[in-house]
């Protein structure tokens, strides 16, 4: 691979509602691990870190992970997405109402901070902009933190940071549904970050006044996982 940096998402690629809705097959990623583990990669869990549940090669060039003992499953049927706090109108959002708003399609790589990366990895779902337009955000908002139903996983962005044009509550991959491994049915994409950032099984949003550290940062990950920028890494990858 020679791109040394994350693709620019461009916003502009509209998807129908009807292939949100209609899909059905192959999910996506799970998040990077941090700095102590950049210099590889085991598939033995013991040898990797404590709270890892899983390290798998997986299709297309991914690595999945998880926090807790195993993958937490949740039907689209039953999916909820809240979003609460320093907004002016509270939602509780099916996996339809999600379908139902504006969609966008977002091309860009997948970068780990471990050093791996796949390239050119279509998404589709909403920006999280349009969300919380849909929400209204009050003058006193200043940051947002992300809940996973796993019960474990948390993560946080700026609000400024969360009104980017690359940053995606995302409920497919490669044209098809997220699966329960990969994070599914929805989950969090953050183009210009580590992949830790792009929290799985995505299930509340709250937005408040300060930055809260999510789950990797609490174990020192940095906040800002800019990529390139943070964790003392460059963003070339290994191949």
């Amino acid at each position: 691979m020679t791109d040394n940096g994350p693709s620019t998402a461009t916003k502009g690629t509209p998807v129908g509602r009807r292939v949100v809705l209609g899909m059905v097959g192959l999910g996506v990623v799970g998040i990077g691990v941090g700095r102590q583990l950049s210099e590889g990669i085991s598939n033995t869990v013991g040898s990797v870190a404590p709270g890892l549940a899983s390290v798998i090669p997986a299709t297309g060039g991914f690595r999945i992970y998880t926090v807790t003992s195993g993958y937490p499953e949740m039907a689209v049927a039953d999916y909820r997405l809240t979003v609460n706090g320093l907004v002016d109108r509270e939602l509780t959002l099916t996996f339809d109402d999600l379908g139902a708003l504006p969609q966008t399609g977002i091309t860009a790589d997948f970068q780990c901070v471990t050093g791996w990366r796949v390239n050119d990895v279509p998404w589709s779902g909403v920006l999280l902009s349009d969300l919380l337009r849909e929400a209204g955000v009050k003058d006193s908002a200043r940051a947002l933190r992300f809940l996973s139903f796993d019960g474990a996983y948390t993560e946080s962005l700026t609000l400024e940071q969360s009104l980017a044009p690359d940053v995606l509550v995302a409920t497919s991959m490669w044209g098809k549904p997220i699966t329960r491994e990969h994070g599914g049915p929805v989950r969090l994409y953050v183009v210009p970050m580590y992949g830790y950032k792009s929290l799985k099984w995505l299930s509340g949003i709250e937005v408040g006044a300060t930055v809260v550290p999510g789950y990797w940062e609490e174990r020192g990950y940095d906040v800002d996982a800019s990529v390139g920028e943070s964790n003392g890494r460059s963003d070339d990858p290994i191949v």
